[in-house]
């Protein structure tokens, strides 16, 4: 009876072992529920690991192959007037004054009426020395005497160099807009296009191309150097050739510096220039000669831009 009885206790025991063991191997429901919710979050976790873009390609304007796209380039009226009177930056944050005198030396030779005299570029001890009908500084648009009255009318100078204002912003440097503003104060004729996200890339690259191939006007961009790959933020310099078979714009980086001269493709710069500014987004200004140059004098002051 007891023997019996041992038998039965170890068969149910066996039986007992087995359907655990069963269990065990069994997905549960939850479990079986857990792919479709894996697959469903897959979409997320592969966008994350996605590489940034690749940035565009730049070439070097010291390479052979930006000298022959300047070579057979079609649009370069701008090239050997802008080089004649290029100058780099002085400082961080003078990419815009740069910008704008090199321009206004291009616009405007020796004969100008009222073009500025640095006083600055030769050192007052040495005057002394020279015969007193000896003027040793020439006439032309320096960085130096680029803020003037003319500056300060559409941006105070300390705010330029990061002085906050009464409410503790600040603003260093120049918006598109602001530089516009100068420009006009000279007597400029200048048109200020922002490319926002509604500005037609159609028309950024008529009017580039038609101002490229046209002699005595002039544009200025502004877009970030991360969007192309470089090193620093916001930045401003004149363009100066298009080439056609690459679709790319030679830009005279006016920071030789901290990136060379180089060819950029045009979708691309448009792209840098479709960022957000300190307000709105950056552009370009299409300049030329105004119809009534005005001196520091007879300078009238725009709207002033915060």
């Amino acid at each position: 009876m007891e023997s019996s009885r041992c038998k039965r206790i170890a068969v149910l025991a066996s039986l007992l072992v087995t359907v655990l063991a069963s269990c065990a191997s069994a997905t549960p429901l939850h479990a079986q529920a857990a792919p479709a919710k894996a697959a469903a979050t897959a979409p997320t976790a592969k966008a994350a690991a996605v590489p940034a873009a690749k940035p565009p390609e730049l070439v070097p304007f010291t390479s052979a192959e930006a000298q022959q796209r300047l070579e057979r380039s079609h649009h370069k009226a701008d090239f050997f007037a802008l080089v004649n009177q290029f100058e780099s930056q002085e400082h961080m944050g003078n990419c815009g004054p740069t910008s704008s005198v090199i321009v206004l030396n291009a616009l405007r030779d020796s004969s100008f009426p009222g073009k500025p005299v640095d006083e600055a570029l030769f050192p007052a001890e040495y005057r002394a020395g020279l015969p007193p009908s000896m003027t040793p500084v020439m006439p032309r648009y320096t960085q130096g005497t680029f803020f003037d009255a003319r500056f300060e009318k559409v941006k105070p100078k300390a705010r330029f160099f990061g002085a906050p204002a009464a409410d503790g912003s600040r603003d260093p440097g120049l918006q598109l807009r602001q530089l516009h503003g100068i420009l006009l104060e000279h007597g400029l004729s200048a048109t200020l296009r922002v490319v926002d996200d509604a500005f037609d890339a159609a028309i950024v690259r008529r009017e580039l191309l038609k101002n490229l191939e046209t002699p005595g006007d002039y544009v200025l961009v502004s877009y970030t150097r991360a969007a192309l790959g470089q090193p620093g933020a916001g930045h401003i310099s004149p363009l100066a050739a298009y080439d056609a078979q690459s679709d790319s714009v030679l830009v005279l980086d006016v920071n030789p510096s901290r990136a060379p001269f180089v060819w950029v493709p045009m979708d691309a710069l448009i792209a840098a220039m479709r960022t957000k500014d300190t307000v709105e987004n950056r552009g370009y200004l299409l300049i030329t000669e105004g119809a009534k140059p005005k001196t520091p004098t007879a300078s009238r002051a725009p709207k002033r831009v915060q």
